[in-house]
């Protein structure tokens, strides 16, 4: 018979591997491709350990808090729904970072940044996405391992052969488990199987077996390296809103997606461009980007804004196009290798590794100085390439900071400030 999942409740209907999972004990690490149910099943975990095992101490960490935010959600939304008398109410009532059972368990949630200050006093450890938590993270956090003696679960899709999540799939004292995309049973429909084939044709076949496959890839390499963006991090966030050499680089999310970013910086002389605001907006409506973008007009008077006009972009940037205050500002920028202005003049090609090659030469020479912003740090990180056909594929997985990044550092390459670019 065909298992039916409850999207709305899958822990309903469990694969074999997951049940396997959660009868598993002692430190744990698991690989996975995209969409395996790796999330569920450290939920119910999470869930029931701490239902039964009173005042005990859970804590889910992830690099950002975005993805921190996503797994401690759904152990919420199980806990509600196997336990709800567990949970406390009025004045300790679960918050977005918090949850407290009448057994004394309590369950937070934390980003860890880069360095892991405030990752202290746990009995059980959930780390999400664990191949991106920095070095200097593991280095705190390890030692407090060996004073609790508490148990750690690492869950992530895989990033290169090397960390401290790559170390741990060879240690002989975690249990391991690893589940493909393509493998996964809950991925065995018709429509499942025609996404990974879309997929698989969308990227390269490295960058498929990494992210869907779950291997590690040694070939792959990130293309900014973290002494690099570290180095290029030094800016703190000031209330001075300069009003000339301002330049605005956006990401707009995606279908499907619930984030969009917005980079502004500006250009102090010839030789340096400072970061002066990285702000996201969250499952944001077209008309309420289109509001930022021109309370931020107001705010900075731009000499040129750069837009992702892609999918639910091409709303926003057809939009500032009839604003009086923006339509003589505002540049698309998409990588589909063509550039048009307003008036649907042709102009020069333009792709992707070369918004993001002039991002990383002026990183190199100094030439750009950015907000000292953990999530800056993450997303920079996350950027990979390889050579493939004679040309570079840059891709990521949380790629939205990068992608205003290289928008808005293209004005030191813009030197008309008058060509529109798509």
């Amino acid at each position: 018979m065909k298992q039916i999942y409850d999207t709305s409740k899958p822990w309903k209907s469990l694969d074999p591997w997951q049940k396997k999972l959660l009868e598993a004990e002692g430190n744990i690490v698991v690989r996975s491709g995209r969409q395996s149910g790796k999330s569920t099943a450290i939920a119910i975990k999470t869930g029931d350990y701490a239902v039964n095992n009173r005042k005990s101490q859970i804590l889910v960490i992830s690099a950002v808090e975005r993805q921190a935010y996503l797994l401690f959600e759904k152990i919420l939304t199980y806990i509600e729904d196997k336990y709800p008398t567990m949970i406390k109410g009025g004045r300790e009532r679960p918050t977005k970072s918090q949850i407290r059972l009448k057994n004394g368990a309590v369950i937070r949630c934390l980003p860890t940044g880069l360095t892991g200050r405030g990752i202290r006093g746990f009995n059980l450890l959930i780390a999400d996405e664990a191949a991106f938590i920095p070095e200097n993270v593991w280095s705190a956090v390890t030692p407090m391992i060996a004073i609790t003696e508490g148990q750690i679960i690492l869950l992530s899709t895989p990033f290169g052969r090397s960390g401290y999540f790559y170390r741990c799939f060879k240690d002989d004292s975690f249990e391991k488990f690893h589940v493909s995309s393509e493998d996964c049973p809950r991925m065995q429909s018709e429509i499942s199987k025609e996404f990974l084939k879309q997929e698989k044709n969308r990227m390269t076949k490295l960058q498929y077996a990494q992210e869907y496959l779950g291997e590690f890839v040694d070939e792959l390499r990130q293309l900014f390296s973290d002494d690099l963006i570290k180095r290029c991090m030094n800016v703190k966030r000031v209330d001075r809103i300069p009003k000339n050499n301002t330049f605005l680089g956006v990401d707009i999310a995606r279908m499907g997606e619930d984030e969009s970013t917005f980079e502004v910086f500006e250009k102090v002389n010839k030789r340096e461009l400072r970061q002066l605001d990285n702000i996201i907006t969250k499952k944001t409506l077209i008309t309420d980007t289109i509001k930022q973008i021109l309370m931020m007009e107001d705010q900075y008077n731009f000499k040129k804004i750069y837009i992702d006009d892609g999918g639910l972009g091409v709303g926003v940037f057809d939009h500032l196009l009839q604003e009086d205050k923006t339509k003589r500002k505002v540049i698309a920028i998409n990588n589909a290798s063509r550039s048009i202005d307003n008036e649907e003049k042709r102009k020069k090609k333009l792709l992707k590794e070369d918004l993001y090659n002039n991002l990383l030469r002026l990183m190199e020479r100094g030439e750009i100085k950015l907000l000292d912003d953990d999530e800056i740090f993450m997303s920079l990180k996350s950027i990979q390439y390889e050579y493939i056909d004679g040309g570079m594929r840059i891709f990521g997985n949380y790629t939205h900071i990068a992608e205003g990044i290289i928008r808005a550092a293209w004005c030191v390459r813009d030197k008309s400030l008058n060509i529109y670019i798509s």
